[in-house]
This record gives C-alpha cells, sequence and structure tokens, in this order.
C-alpha cells in the first residue's frame, strides 16, 4: 500500500477547482444571455456557444500530449489559466459575430487545456491519498453553486453586460491560484502509440461511446437555451440561479453515493435508469417549464442525467479501456461526449429554437436520450464488479 503523502497542499488544490468551476457556473447559465443582449439570434447564440464546446474535442489532446513529453504539468496550466485570461480580454475590443467566435475559440481552446491536466496533478499530490481527491474536488461544486447564486443576482441588479468583468476576474482568479500549486508531475509517461484498434472494435465500447455522444448531445439546450428560456417565461435572474445550482447540489448528491449504488444495482441497470430519467427530464423541460415545482424536480433529475450517468461512464470507460490505453480512453470520453456531443448540442439547439422552438427544442433533446436508452438496453450487457 502506498504511503499517505501528508504534505499534499489540498487548500491549494481546492483553490483551483472552486475557481475553476465558479467560472463555469458564471459562463454556462449566463452567457447566452450576455449573447441575447448583444442582439444575436438564437442561431447564432447556438453556434457561438457549440465553439465554446468543440474545442474540447482536440484540445485536452494536444495539450495532453505536450504534458507526457515535458512532465511539467502545472506549467501547461498556468500558461494556459494565462492565455486563457489575454484570449478573453478580446470581448472588450469587438461585438461582431465573427469576432465574437474568434475570441471565444482562442480562449477556449486554452482554457480548455488546464482542467485534464490539473486532475494528473492532483492525483500525483495525493499519491496514498487518493481516497481524498472527492474532498478536494468537492470545492469545484461548491465554487459552481456559489457563482450561479450569486451572479444572478448581480446581473439582474446591475445588468448583463456585467458579465464579461465577472468572468475575467474569475478567470485571473484562477491563475493566480495555479502559481499556488507547486509542480509534481508523475514524470514522463511511457508513449504507447499501439493502436486502440482491438479495443474500438467491440461493440460495447462502440455503443457506449454513440451514447456518451448522445446524452451530451441532448445537453445541449440545456447548456445553452436553459436560461433564456426560463427568463422569457418569466422566472428572474435569482430563481433561474437557484434552479441551476439546485441541479448541481443534486450531482453532488449522486457522487456522494455512487460507491453504494454500483455494488448494489450494477452498471447496466444504473445506466438505463439514468437514460430514462433523462429522457424523462426534457420532457418535463419541454412540456412544463412554466411551473416552478416541476422545474425544481425536473433539476434534481441533473443527478442522473449527469451525477449517475458520469460515473457509470467512467467506470465502463476505465474498464475497457486498460493500461496504457486509461489516459487515451479518458480523453477520448471527453472528446466524445462534452467535446463533439456537446458542440452539436449546441448546434442544433440555435436552428430548432429559432425554427421551431423551446418545446420542440427539447422534446428533441428527449428523443435522443430515449435513443441513447435504447441503444444501451440493446448493447450494453454487463454487471459491475466490485474490485
Amino acid at each position: 500500500m502506498s504511503k499517505p503523502d501528508e504534505g499534499a497542499p489540498y487548500w491549494r488544490l481546492s483553490g483551483f477547482y472552486f475557481f475553476y468551476f465558479a467560472a463555469l457556473g458564471a459562463l454556462l447559465p449566463y452567457w447566452g444571455l450576455y449573447l441575447q443582449s448583444l442582439g444575436f439570434g438564437a442561431r447564432e447564440i447556438g453556434e457561438l456557444i457549440a465553439i465554446l464546446m468543440a474545442t474540447k474535442i482536440v484540445a485536452p489532446n494536444i495539450w495532453g500530449w505536450i504534458a507526457d513529453h515535458t512532465g511539467r504539468r502545472m506549467m501547461i496550466v498556468r500558461l494556459g489559466s494565462l492565455l486563457s485570461v489575454i484570449a478573453f480580454g478580446g470581448i472588450f475590443l469587438g461585438i461582431s459575430y465573427w469576432w465574437m467566435a474568434c475570441v471565444i475559440c482562442l480562449f477556449s481552446f486554452f482554457w480548455n487545456a488546464t482542467l485534464p491536466q490539473f486532475e494528473a496533478t492532483t492525483m500525483s499530490h495525493l499519491g496514498g491519498n487518493i481516497h481524498r481527491y472527492s474532498n478536494v474536488r468537492l470545492w469545484g461544486s461548491v465554487g459552481f453553486i456559489v457563482a450561479v447564486v450569486v451572479v444572478g443576482p448581480l446581473l439582474e441588479a446591475r445588468g448583463v453586460d456585467l458579465l464579461p468583468l465577472v468572468l475575467v476576474m474569475l478567470f485571473v482568479a484562477i491563475w493566480f491560484s495555479s502559481l499556488a500549486v507547486p509542480e509534481r508531475a508523475a514524470g514522463h509517461l511511457p508513449l504507447d502509440h499501439e493502436p486502440l484498434i482491438n479495443v474500438l472494435r467491440q461493440p460495447i465500447v462502440v455503443a457506449l461511446l454513440v451514447i456518451c455522444f448522445l446524452v451530451q448531445m441532448g445537453h445541449g439546450p440545456y447548456y445553452t437555451f436553459f436560461t433564456i428560456y426560463l427568463g422569457d417565461i418569466g422566472y428572474s435572474s435569482r430563481t433561474i440561479g437557484l434552479l441551476w445550482a439546485l441541479g448541481v447540489v443534486a450531482e453532488i448528491g449522486a457522487f456522494l453515493v455512487m460507491h453504494r449504488l454500483f455494488p448494489r444495482f450494477g452498471v447496466r441497470r444504473l445506466l438505463l435508469v439514468a437514460l430514462a430519467l433523462t429522457t424523462l427530464r426534457w420532457l418535463l423541460v419541454a412540456w412544463w417549464a412554466e411551473s416552478l415545482a416541476v422545474m425544481l424536480f425536473a433539476q434534481l433529475l441533473h443527478a442522473f442525467s449527469f451525477g449517475v450517468f458520469h460515473a457509470v461512464a467512467i467506470s465502463l470507460i476505465h474498464q475497457y479501456f486498460v493500461g496504457r490505453h486509461q489516459g487515451k480512453g479518458q480523453a477520448l470520453y471527453s472528446s466524445v461526449s462534452f467535446g463533439a456531443g456537446g458542440a452539436i448540442g449546441s448546434l442544433y439547439s440555435g436552428y430548432t429554437w429559432e425554427g421551431l422552438g423551446p418545446s420542440w427544442t427539447f422534446l428533441f433533446a428527449a428523443a435522443v436520450s430515449f435513443l441513447a436508452f435504447c441503444i444501451a438496453w440493446k448493447k450494453i450487457h454487463i454487471k459491475y464488479e466490485e474490485k
């Protein structure tokens, strides 16, 4: 058994997570609202947010390759954090569509470089205390909740045009917090160019990646238009912020009990339940968004649509991408789901929102989620084995 690393800088590690996800908590719920205030239509908003997601397809892999060759992960994190601040500053220099697209593309390329490398650094610092990872990562969820709860009323009182300044301040805080974390990479990782074809040929792996893509595609309207949708209905910014925060609280609750759910119910059963409830969630948002009670319940379902599903997906990826393929598997999961799936989800939601309306957009998200459920029912036949 590894000796616990008592010297791990827990609070410095936690501080980075806090500010990183606080920035995400200010960006995701309110960025579409800010773009709307600039006069962009639904189609343009969907395209601009799709760019933000699309860089996740390539950026983590490029920066991960650099980190593997240099062995200096925190250097990558600090550089990426600083360059993301500088790139985002371009927001203040123009508001045309193409300028905004270029700024978002450059910013998100650096922004998406930081978290995967910081995760690896955190694991290295924890050493034998890897079980304490959840105690460190938990502060990221706290940061997200604080941001959505505070930023909503702030924008309601001062105007949504304040959002870029708030984001810049949070990005600067991320950079400063990265300076406080000492470099401790696990060393140069062995570079393995062995093809993954034997893993990727497995039908269950193909099915899993397709499911991950579809689930995040279904989340596209949520991340892009949920705040705008509720605002148009008549919800206040404060209430919308609280609904976002409730979803993250539900997500935290799911993470805290997953270690008990896995051995009791198994991966397949948890996956099917998560996908079924994801479908239900988008149906509720499509048809009963005017009801606060229904929206409260729908946000609680985030525990399944994100929390349970993400935990199951990570478990299956870890199971099938073994040995030196583990890093590639996690990168592939991130690229296919949050990158490609998130980008396509934001893109299509912009077109359907403008052409068909909000209800049809979320109904399409429900249909995509149900398709994922059908694939899982037919192709995912495996039980969780407690190690």
